[in-house]
């Protein structure tokens, strides 16, 4: 009689499985809870303990680290040597195992977790037994994803010995995937935590680092149709573009997610506000950024800053598209677009264009403690990711003008509508919305020159407009372009050795100007 050892923390499917596998005529070997699951469905199951001859010990600490597991699972079958050890041991052959791992992730994740926590959910019977499974994989069935079991189930029932032993490698290289992962987590998490005591602190640069990547979809062609593409999940994280839901439309690019990714990253900036925002993105940078009553008002202020621009974007809400800003975005070119859900009338006057990507993603939040990695060549740099918060202890008001209420309002929209722009980074704004960005020159002063130069070619009037730089004006050339362009209000970091330069020229020209002390360079 061929054995099945089942022993699950995901129970998904398990009863299904162990029913299937008893009709065929396995005996069924488990543990603790899952014994118990199988046992309350009506199951004939044998403990491990009854295998072993020896009971579990330390709270299960140890149940299958046991010869008479291990032999089961590593004899070779057509090795007469191992044949005869086993039987001279009384050990018989174990086919077949099912084993997913202890939550470790899960539990690491909660706020309130210790170490102690940690500690008592880093499995070690289970790796153990689907690594000896895993490796005598030319006998033994390894599975460590519910979604395989019906994979499996069919397999057994087929006469194809050799197509079953191409599943069986599969399953066995995603054993060892699996478990790979789960110490990186372990590793990752010992890392970071503070030797001794109960709570963990983090050191967010370790030693050594191992990226554990899954492949979501193959994509049609990278950034140029000669680089092929695919677009791979941190299996670490939660949510993120992974959780993207595509409601309608053509297949995702790889240039759609990196531009989905700038979109979010801007109206993230609103999150919690109480305030729709819209964000217009070309090429990972924003081309409009508004913020209105709701989606509709934001979308049209937004669409305002460039038109132009934003034929063929990716466009980005913080709030449900409802069917009044659907109405204003059916009429033009679009690549994508990405909000927290549709409205149903919405949703039908959008799907009527064939090839327009809609998008839902459940949370605009990202994981501002997670590290952001890009590769260069021969390595990778890390850092954290950029936070979206923009508290506003430490601003400091440095000209003898303050802002006017009206201007301050205006600056704490144009210093969260910058963050998002790739540097160097200079935006005009008012009334809550960009009336003029300049993004991505080599000089400050030219972005600031492109910045009223967009704005001034889509007829706005510059007159009483507030300007954000991203980083800090190394000379008070770029304050004089915006005095002259009608600018009235400058919010930027600070911190050049020519501060005194910049303030004065400020004052010269009656410009109020906060200091925040942050800067926002985005590479």
């Amino acid at each position: 009689m061929p054995r099945a050892l089942l022993s699950v923390s995901d129970k998904t499917g398990v009863v299904e499985l162990a029913r299937e596998l008893h009709g065929r005529g396995w005996m069924l070997l488990s543990t603790g809870g899952t014994a118990r699951t199988l046992r309350d469905a009506g199951l004939p199951v044998t403990e491990v303990s009854e295998v072993t001859g020896h009971p579990e010990m330390m709270e299960g600490r140890v149940k299958t680290l046991h010869p008479a597991v291990h032999a089961g699972l590593l004899g070779r079958r057509d090795n007469a040597e191992d044949v005869a050890q086993m039987a001279a041991h009384g050990y018989q052959p174990i086919d077949l195992v099912a084993v997913n791992l202890y939550p470790f992730r899960e539990t690491v994740a909660r706020p309130d977790a210790t170490i102690s926590d940690a500690i008592e959910n880093i499995d070690i019977g289970g790796p153990s037994m689907l690594r000896s499974a895993a490796k005598n994989h030319a006998s033994v069935w390894v599975v460590v994803d519910p979604a395989d079991y019906s994979t499996v189930l069919a397999s057994l029932d087929s006469a194809d010995e050799e197509r079953a032993f191409t599943i069986r490698r599969r399953l066995a290289a995603k054993v060892y995937a699996h478990t790979s992962d789960y110490d990186r987590a372990i590793t990752d998490y010992l890392s970071r935590s503070m030797e001794g005591g109960e709570s963990a602190a983090s050191s967010e640069f370790p030693q050594g680092q191992t990226l554990s990547l899954a492949k979501v979809q193959d994509l049609r062609y990278g950034e140029n149709p000669d680089q092929p593409a695919a677009f791979y999940r941190d299996e670490a994280g939660t949510g993120g573009l992974a959780a993207l839901r595509q409601l309608h439309g053509k297949e995702l690019s790889f240039n759609n997610l990196l531009d989905v990714e700038g979109a979010l990253l801007a109206v993230s900036a609103w999150e919690g506000s109480g305030l729709a925002a819209c964000a217009i993105i070309k090429h990972t940078t924003p081309c409009g950024v508004a913020v209105g009553a709701d989606a509709a008002e934001a979308y049209r202020k937004a669409l305002m800053t460039d038109p132009t621009s934003a034929f063929g974007s990716v466009i980005a809400f913080n709030v449900p598209v409802t069917e009044e800003a659907a109405v204003l975005l059916r009429p033009n070119f679009v690549e994508a677009i990405v909000a927290p859900s549709f409205v149903e009338a919405g949703l039908r006057l959008l799907t009527e264009k064939k090839n327009l990507r809609l998008l839902e993603i459940p949370s605009l939040a990202g994981d501002e403690d997670a590290l952001d990695w890009k590769r260069v060549r021969g390595g990778f740099v890390a850092q954290r990711r950029l936070s979206m918060r923009f508290p506003e202890d430490g601003w400091r008001v440095v000209t003898q003008r303050a802002p006017s209420a009206e201007e301050m309002d205006d600056l704490r929209f144009a210093w969260r509508a910058v963050a998002p722009v790739k540097s160097n980074a200079i935006l005009l704004a008012r009334g809550g919305m960009a009336i003029g960005i300049g993004a991505g020159q080599m000089s400050r002063v030219d972005s600031s020159r492109i910045a009223v130069m967009k704005a001034r070619d889509n007829g706005f009037d510059l007159r009483g407009a507030a300007l954000a730089s991203d980083a800090f004006f190394p000379f008070r050339d770029g304050v004089d372009a915006a005095a002259e362009a009608g600018v009235r209000a400058i919010i930027q970091p600070g911190g050049s050795v020519r501060d005194d330069e910049v303030v004065a020229a400020a004052d010269e020209h009656g410009i109020a100007m906060v200091f925040t002390g942050r800067r926002l360079f985005r590479h």
